[in-house]
Parts: C-alpha cells; structure tokens; sequence
C-alpha cells in the first residue's frame, strides 16, 4: 500500500509511504530510478527558522507520517534531511534543517559544528524558502532571527514565504496582523499592507525598550559572533540588517497550527501549485533519505529530550546492538544508552526503570507507525567511562 494509488470516490490519492525497517532495501529504493510521470513537476522547499520554531512538526504533518525528531527543547534535529511528498504528477522535497545557531551557542552546549553549515547550505539547493516563525512566543515573534535574516539576504534571489506557526496557542488573534507587518516590513509580495492599529499590549512595548537596551551579549552579538564565514555579506550589509525587524521580500504569509491538518492541507496545496515542470530526484515510494537507523536513533533522541532535565540528553550517545526480523514479522531493535556520570544514568533509569520502560515503550509506538510493522524496542544504560 505504501506510496501506491489507492482508488476513492472515483478520484486517486497516495497513501504516505513508509521508511523499510531493513537499510539495503531502503538505499536500493533510494537509487531506484524515479517513476517519471508525464508532465512531471518538483518542488524543492527549504524549511528554515530559529530553533524550535516547530519545522520538524511541520514537515512530518505535510509528508503524512512522523520521520523528524520533535521536542519542546531546542536543537532537536542535528542535522540536514529531507523528505519526499509525491502527489499524482507533482514531487515535493522538503529539505529540514537544524535551527539556525551562532558559533558561541555550539560552543556552549557543546553541539555539533554541523550545526553552523547545514542550514546555509539546505538553502543553497532549495526552489523556495518557508521561514518557519513560532508565533507563541512573544519574544520571537517580534522580529526575525539574525541568522534567518542573513540567509534571506543572502539568497535574495530564492523567493521565501513566511509560516506564522501555533497560532492555535495565540488568544488575541488580532495581534497576528501586527506580528505580519513587523515581520514583512508592512509589505507582501511588492504591495504593502494595510493592518488597522490595534493597542499594543504593555509586553509589546516594554520589548521595543528592551532592544532599545539590549547589550551585544554573546546571544546577541555582532557580525563578528555571527556565522560570517557562511553568510557572505560584508559589514555594512550586517550592520543595516541588524536594524531590520522583518524581511520585505515575502511572497506569501501563511498563518497556521502545524497540528490542524486543514492549516498544513492549505500549505500542501500551495506547494503543489508552486512546483514547476522539472525531473522527479526520487522513487515516489521514498519517503526519507534517512537510513531506518538514523529514523531510530532520531525518535529514541526525540524521546530522551522530551522526558530527561536540562543538559542530559544532549551529552547522551547512542549505539545499535540488535536489528532482526523475526519469524511473526515483528522487528527487534536493541539500543545501548550512554551516559556520562553516574547521575545522569539514574534520571534516564528511573524509579524501578519506570523513565527507560516508557521511553522504550513510546518510541516503538512511533518506530511502528514509520516501518508499517510492529516494532520491539529494548533500551539498556550504561555509563561512559
């Protein structure tokens, strides 16, 4: 069934594919040549924004199944990957990336230098960019990252749109319109907006002195903290950027719940309208680029951030002892946890091994729901010495 027509009301839709739970069948998929429609259109759409943004959510809601990582805490996904929406002759490549980040943030929280290229080089490969902007949180919303903004600038010749996502946590819906204007300048795709006044509440105005103040901290620094080396604008570029709330290029603004399916439905259909006549990249039966490891090791990541405190998870690594078929057509997948003090390992343990049961028990719910059988996932801690 997977990636395969299914006839409905007269009409074909595509059922979401899957990701295959054994690794050479999925790479074999991934060489298999694409099964080229007539008139065959492609989309390649960067996914971008500051950490925790809610991009991953998004893309699993637009691809029909969970493949990205998600949690409440930043720096969820690690790394660059995508992942494939095919629609009768239209092929969407959704390109996820880590939040953009500053070279003192990696340092600090001792992250991957991955993290500093991927984003800006995701971009570099896109058709368009869908800068992703959580709208819950009264701090972000008020102007765009620095680094998304020096991404915009940079690739000013890729048209972007901007995604005002959890509107659903938002309850004055009117200061959406003045979280639009700030955030496109007042213009949209060449026209400028015209949003009536609304009174501002007293957080809005107490942010505006706040930047006013605001010190160049290491969070906040200038060009020379910035990834400089990735953007490619001199300093008189940076400078007048820094003074910029919005971007003024946007083609389009979407305001959405990345958990409503009507909202992500509306997105969808946008994406197919906007692809143009070009060669599908992939088997419309891809659902990722990622190995069925890497989608394990992801999820298992996604649950750990979720349930254990503050810096834990992220000193955490992971290793693959087991990965068999067996005969009822159930998957055995066995994971050693490593932990780096011995603290650490009772809070992933638990009581009675209640926290590693539950996040064992939940990521093979989610591993199932991926490779389409039924999964059993045993976790085991063991301290890094």
């Amino acid at each position: 069934m997977k990636g395969k027509a299914a006839e409905a009301d007269s009409s074909f839709y595509r059922l979401p594919a899957s990701v295959p739970p054994d690794s050479g069948e999925q790479l074999s998929l991934l060489q298999r040549n694409p099964d080229q429609p007539d008139n065959s259109k492609v989309l390649k759409v960067a996914i971008i924004g500051a950490p925790n943004a809610g991009k991953s959510t998004l893309s699993n809601q637009l691809l029909g199944r969970k493949v990205f990582a998600v949690s409440k805490k930043v720096h969820t996904t690690r790394s660059r990957a995508l992942g494939v929406l095919t629609e009768d002759d239209t092929q969407i490549i959704l390109l996820d990336t880590p939040g953009f980040t500053t070279p003192s943030k990696v340092k600090r929280h001792q992250l991957e230098k991955s993290l500093l290229v991927d984003p800006w080089n995701t971009v570099k490969e896109a058709d368009l960019m869908a800068v992703v902007v959580d709208v819950a949180d009264r701090w972000m919303c008020s102007r765009l990252d620095f680094e998304v903004l020096k991404c915009l600038a940079q690739h000013s010749d890729i048209p972007a749109i901007l995604v005002l996502n959890k509107v659903d946590l938002v309850k004055a819906k009117d200061m959406l319109l003045d979280v639009t204007a700030e955030l496109t300048c007042g213009v949209v795709n060449g026209r400028r907006m015209r949003v009536r006044p609304v009174i501002k509440p007293p957080w809005a105005e107490k942010r505006t002195e706040r930047d006013a103040e605001l010190p160049l901290d290491e969070d906040n620094a200038g060009p020379e903290d910035s990834a400089e080396p990735n953007s490619g604008l001199n300093k008189e570029q940076l400078k007048a950027l820094r003074n910029q709330q919005g971007w003024p290029h946007f083609k389009d603004v979407f305001m959405l719940s990345s958990v409503d399916r009507e909202d992500v439905e509306a997105l969808k259909s946008y994406f197919l309208v906007a692809a143009k006549p070009g060669l599908w990249q992939y088997h419309s039966e891809v659902l990722t680029d990622q190995s069925p490891e890497e989608v394990c090791t992801n999820i298992i990541r996604e649950k750990l951030l979720e349930y254990l405190p503050q810096e834990v998870p992220y000193s955490m690594t992971q290793s693959i002892e087991l990965w068999q078929d067996r005969e009822n057509g159930e998957l055995d997948i066995s994971v050693k946890l490593y932990v780096r003090k011995e603290t650490h390992m009772g809070m992933v343990i638990g009581t009675a091994g209640q926290m590693v049961t539950r996040i064992a028990r939940e990521a093979g719910e989610d591993l199932s729901r991926v490779y389409l059988k039924e999964v059993k996932l045993k976790l085991s801690v063991k301290l890094r010495k």
